[in-house]
Formats: C-alpha cells, sequence, structure tokens
C-alpha cells in the first residue's frame, strides 16, 4: 500500500523506519520545506509542504499523521473524508471534543481503519502482562500504581509542548496518556478521575508534572504520577492482583533496560516466587504496531488502539483539567 506520511520531525521518521517492506513510502510532507526533503530523499519519494495536496492524491492509501497536535484531529479528518487509512500519533487532538468530531465522522465510514499511535501496548513487557492477566496469573486486579517521566532538555519550555494553543496541554496530554491509556486496557474502563497538575520547574503555561487517582465502577484504582522533572528518565508500572504482582521497569536506552517481574503469591503468604523476563535490543514496539494496524486493514476489525480508546482517555484528561481550572483552549 502506498503511505504519505504528515509530519517529518522524530516521530515521523520513527514511523517511516517501521513500515513493512511490502508498502510503500509514496509521499511526504512538512511545513519546513527541508524536513520534508530530507525524509523524501531517503525513500526517494515526493515531499510536499501543503498536507492537504497530499491528501488528495488518490495514489495514497494510508496517511500517517505526525504533526503538532494542533493539526491532528483536523488532517485526520480529511484524511477519513478523503477515504484514507489512518495511524494518528497520541494523543490525535488536542482534547476530547475535537476528537469526538474525528469519531462520530469515522463510525459512519465503511472500509476504512484509523488507528492511534499507542506504541507503548506493542513493548514485549506490556504484552506480556497483558497476557498474564488474561491467563488469571495473578488473580483479580485490585490496583495499579505507574510513575513515568524524563527531564526534558535545555530549551525544553521554549518548544511547542510549552504553547498551550498548540499542545492544547502538558506532561498529562503528553506521557499522561500513555499511563491512562495502559491502565484501562489492563483494568478497564474508569468511572471517576481525579488529580493535581502542578508546574514546580519549567517557566511554561502547561503542567510539568501530573498526578492521577483513576477508579473503576468496581472499585479498583490506578495511581499514576507523570513528571517532565524526571532527572533520570524512568518508567515504571506495578499491577497487583488478588494472587500476584507484575512490576514493568524500564523501556529501553535511557529508561533502562525493559524487564518484567513476577510475583507469584505463596498460599503460606511470605516471600513469593519470582520471575523475571528481561527485554533487551532495539523497540519493536512502532514496527509491531503498524503490523497489528495493517491487519486491521486487512481483517477490518479494529485495531489495538483506536479512537474510542483516544477519546476515553482523552476524556479523563479533560476531567482533570477541568477540576485543576486548566482551560488550554
Amino acid at each position: 500500500m502506498n503511505i504519505g506520511i504528515i509530519g517529518c520531525g522524530l516521530i515521523g521518521k520513527k514511523r517511516a523506519l517501521n513500515i513493512s517492506s511490502e508498502d510503500k513510502i509514496f509521499a511526504v510532507c512538512d511545513i519546513n520545506s527541508v524536513s520534508a526533503k530530507e525524509l523524501g530523499s531517503l525513500y526517494n519519494c515526493k515531499s510536499l509542504n501543503n498536507w492537504k495536496e497530499l491528501i488528495a492524491d488518490k495514489s495514497v492509501d494510508i496517511v500517517v499523521v505526525s504533526t503538532t497536535h494542533n493539526l491532528l484531529a483536523e488532517i485526520s479528518l480529511a484524511a477519513i473524508k478523503n477515504g484514507k487509512h489512518v495511524l494518528v500519533e497520541k494523543p490525535a487532538a488536542r482534547n476530547a471534543d475535537e476528537l469526538q468530531k474525528v469519531l462520530k465522522i469515522y463510525n459512519k465510514t465503511k472500509k476504512i481503519i484509523v488507528k492511534v499511535g499507542f506504541n507503548h501496548r506493542f513493548h514485549p513487557a506490556m504484552q506480556k502482562a497483558k497476557a498474564m492477566i488474561s491467563s488469571g496469573d495473578i488473580g483479580k486486579l485490585m490496583f495499579i500504581r505507574g510513575r513515568y517521566g524524563h527531564g526534558g532538555r535545555v530549551g525544553y519550555d521554549k518548544e511547542w509542548r510549552a504553547v498551550p494553543q498548540i499542545s492544547g496541554g502538558g506532561e498529562l496530554l503528553d506521557q499522561g496518556m500513555h499511563l491512562i491509556d495502559l491502565s484501562r486496557w489492563y483494568m478497564g474502563d474508569f468511572s471517576k478521575s481525579t488529580g493535581i497538575t502542578k508546574t514546580y520547574f519549567w517557566n511554561m503555561k502547561v503542567e510539568d508534572n501530573a498526578f492521577m487517582l483513576l477508579t473503576t465502577k468496581n472499585r479498583q484504582v490506578a495511581q499514576l504520577h507523570v513528571s517532565w522533572t524526571e532527572w533520570k528518565n524512568t518508567f515504571s508500572l506495578e499491577i497487583y492482583g488478588k494472587t500476584g504482582k507484575i512490576a514493568i521497569d524500564g523501556l529501553g536506552k535511557s529508561y533502562g533496560t525493559e524487564k518484567l517481574t513476577y510475583y507469584k503469591m505463596s498460599e503460606k503468604m511470605g516471600p513469593p516466587d519470582t520471575k523475571v523476563f528481561e527485554f533487551p535490543g532495539e523497540d519493536n514496539s512502532w514496527k509491531e504496531e503498524w503490523l497489528d494496524f495493517k491487519k486491521a486493514i486487512k481483517t477490518g476489525k479494529e485495531p489495538c488502539g483506536n479512537l474510542e480508546d483516544a477519546c476515553k482517555a482523552l476524556q479523563i484528561v479533560k476531567a482533570i483539567y477541568k477540576e485543576n481550572r486548566n482551560d488550554y483552549r
């Protein structure tokens, strides 16, 4: 299938690198002509500056949307209306209201698949955890505790993520979306959400830290913290069941080796039986996510991580922003 990539920054390049060999990058687009030409030259394809031109091209089958947040929903909606399959990066919109408009049109279409880029679902430790939970290895889930963060870089408060009109929000909308999505994937929908957003360090109008407490209708809880002031890059997700615990640490590279530790509770209580599974090497989550997207296109079934998932995560973000009187629109 012919692929068009809109947004030739870091994420656009990652998507291009992980597209299946059976597919062809037909065109790339970026408002920065240098970025577009550089990526276009790597894949010997057309480079454009106007995304509407790419979407109008009948030769393009799939559109990958990897722009800043303010354009995600608009471009995705236009691509859907033009009959393209879409992979849009999370959060898929600046807010839930923007994405609801896209979802409404998508639900009226046929033979089109739209996937949201929740690549964390496809990390091997996350996949193994999902399988273990489904098979009952840790019993009925009780609660989840998660931490995710990085420390930014010099000038981080001058980048587009610090501009609310472009980003739609701060760290809650950034890495927070991943923790919310993973918690929903493992535990189910949350009926209640509360949280605190704070700007502790960076000179910006969006939050650099967010603390969440999410509750299901069965009173299971996810306690989550995301931070742009985590001076040592950190990913930690602990999933507690009535007969065991799963601890996931690291995502590779600066986050440390990805590993899953399984603690099986003994009938006599005391120290649990412990098994450690390590997943060194390259991050293949982007490639695995692409394969899931292509499978959905072939079968017509919804992909793992869709517009509905993004909408539900954004509703939680919306509720927490409202609670903290953060109006980033």
